[in-house]
C-alpha cells in the first residue's frame, strides 16, 4: 500500500499529532511494509508557522527509519500579518472569519495542494484540524481522485480553534474520518458527519520502556530519592493546566510537606510565567520543585517512573497521550471532567476526574492519591492494563491501516 500522511510537523517537531503520525508511519513500513510518505512542514512547531525568526529545518527530502519525508518551506510572514485582522474580523463577526483565522494559523505552505495532487499515493490521510494544510491535502486528493482520510484531533472546548463550520464540511466530505475517542466520533456526526464513516481508534504507546525502569532508580536519577512526588511531563503550554497544578501545591505542602514537584517539557513562551509564579513561593517550598527542560524521547520513561502522581489538568484535549505513558509506567493518572478526558480516564478505576480550573480540588485529588498508596498503585495497574489491550502501537496502527483498506477498496469497486 502507497500512504502519503499530510501532517503539520514530524520528528523532530515536537507536538502530540506529530508524534503519532511518525508512530504510524514507521508501524506501517516495518510490520506490513507499506510505502509511507509524509509531506510536512520545515518548522519545529507550531510558533515557526507564524515567526519567520525562528529556527527552521531544512526543506526537501530525508529518510527517517524506512518513511520517506519532505518537509516544505512555510510563509509565517503572511500569517503574521493577519494576525490583528483575524481577531477584528472574529469579534464584529464579518463574513469568512473562520477563512481569515484559519489562513493566520497557518501554516501555508506553497506548492502543497499540487503535490498531494500529484503524488502516485493509494491513499491521502491528513492530521490534524483547525490547521491550513488539512484544506490543501483534501483538495489535492480530490483534484487526483484518491480517497482522503481526515483524523482531526478535535477539541471540541477550544472555541476559538475549533467552532468553525468549514471543519465539519471538510470532515463531510472525507471517505473516511478518524477520531481519537468516541466523544470526538460522536461530535462530528452530530455536525454532519456520516457515522459509517466515523471511526474512533485513540493513539498509541509502546509500554516496554516504562516497565523497565524501578520508581526508586528514578527518583534517585532526578535527585527525589525518598520523597512523594506529583509531576506534570508534557506541553509547558497554557491551555494544559501547569498554572493550576502549580497553585494547587501549596495547599498539597500543607497536609504533605515532604512532596515534590516535576514538571518536565519543551521550554516554550509560558515557562517565565511558570518560573515567576514558582519564585514568589518562599524558599523552601521554591527548592521542592524541580523543572526538567527539552528532555530526549527516551529520557521520558525514567520520568514518568519517578512520579507517584501524574497530574495533566488540561483543558484541551484530543486524547492526552500522556495518560497513556504515565499508566504504562503504572502510575494514576489526575485529569478534568472536560471534553474527551472522561472519555479516557475511567474515574474511580485507573485515575480521578477534576473540575477544570480548580486547584482546591485538584489538590484534593492529588492528595487523596498520596494518602492511599495501595489505591493508587491499584489505580496504575487498571491503567496499565487498558493500555496494553487497547493503545499499543500495534493496535492503533492496525486500526488506522485498516481503515485505508477500507475506503482504497470503496474507491475501486467505484471503478
Amino acid at each position: 500500500m502507497r500512504i502519503l500522511h499530510v501532517v503539520q510537523g514530524y520528528t523532530p517537531a515536537i507536538g502530540g499529532t506529530e508524534w503519532l503520525i511518525q508512530r504510524i508511519s514507521e508501524e506501517l513500513v516495518c510490520r506490513y511494509g507499506d510505502e509511507v510518505t509524509v509531506f510536512t512542514t520545515n518548522c519545529f512547531n507550531g510558533e515557526g508557522f507564524l515567526n519567520p525568526s525562528l529556527p527552521h529545518m531544512p526543506a526537501g527530502w530525508e529518510d527517517i527509519h524506512g518513511v520517506k519525508v519532505r518537509r516544505f518551506p512555510v510563509r509565517s510572514r503572511f500569517s503574521r500579518l493577519l494576525r490583528g485582522p483575524q481577531w477584528i474580523a472574529y469579534r464584529l463577526g464579518l463574513p469568512y472569519e473562520q477563512h481569515l483565522r484559519t489562513w493566520a494559523q497557518g501554516p501555508i505552505v506553497p506548492g502543497l495542494r499540487e503535490a498531494v495532487r500529484d503524488f502516485p499515493a493509494d491513499v491521502v490521510a491528513a492530521s490534524s484540524f483547525p490547521l491550513l494544510h488539512m484544506y490543501a491535502a483534501r483538495q489535492g486528493a480530490s483534484e487526483s481522485g484518491k480517497p482522503c482520510v481526515l483524523h482531526g484531533a478535535i477539541h471540541p472546548q477550544d472555541g476559538w480553534g475549533f467552532q468553525r463550520p468549514m471543519i465539519y464540511r471538510l470532515v463531510a466530505q472525507a471517505d473516511a474520518y478518524i477520531a481519537n475517542t468516541e466523544f470526538e466520533a460522536q461530535y462530528v456526526v452530530k455536525r454532519g458527519a456520516d457515522p459509517a464513516r466515523v471511526t474512533s481508534i485513540g493513539v498509541g504507546v509502546d509500554p516496554a520502556p516504562f516497565m523497565r525502569i524501578p520508581s526508586s532508580e528514578a527518583k534517585q536519577r532526578y535527585g527525589l530519592d525518598g520523597y512523594p512526588v506529583v509531576g506534570f511531563i508534557g506541553q509547558l503550554a497554557g491551555h494544559k493546566g501547569v498554572d493550576n497544578l502549580i497553585e494547587a501545591m501549596p495547599l498539597i505542602w500543607q497536609v504533605v510537606p515532604e512532596a515534590r514537584l516535576l514538571l518536565a517539557g519543551a521550554r516554550t513562551q509560558f515557562v517565565p510565567r511558570f518560573e515567576a509564579s514558582i519564585a514568589q513561593f518562599p524558599e523552601g517550598d521554591r527548592k521542592k520543585v524541580k523543572f526538567v527542560y527539552n528532555f530526549k524521547e527516551e529520557d521520558k520513561p525514567g520520568l514518568f517512573s519517578a512520579l507517584d502522581v501524574f497530574a495533566y489538568p488540561s483543558g484541551y484535549e484530543s486524547f492526552g497521550i500522556a495518560f497513556i505513558e504515565a499508566w504504562s509506567s503504572g502510575k494514576p493518572v489526575i485529569g478534568c471532567r472536560r471534553g474527551a478526558i472522561p472519555w479516557v480516564v475511567d474515574a474511580g478505576r485507573d485515575g480521578l476526574l477534576v473540575e477544570y480550573k480548580n486547584p482546591a480540588q485538584l489538590a484534593e485529588a492529588i492528595l487523596l492519591l498520596l494518602e492511599n498508596p495501595g489505591w493508587a498503585q491499584a489505580m496504575g495497574s487498571a491503567g496499565r492494563r487498558k493500555v496494553l489491550s487497547r493503545y499499543t502501537w500495534e493496535v492503533v496502527a492496525r486500526g488506522f491501516r485498516q481503515v485505508y483498506e477500507e475506503v482504497i477498496r470503496q474507491q475501486l469497486s467505484k471503478v
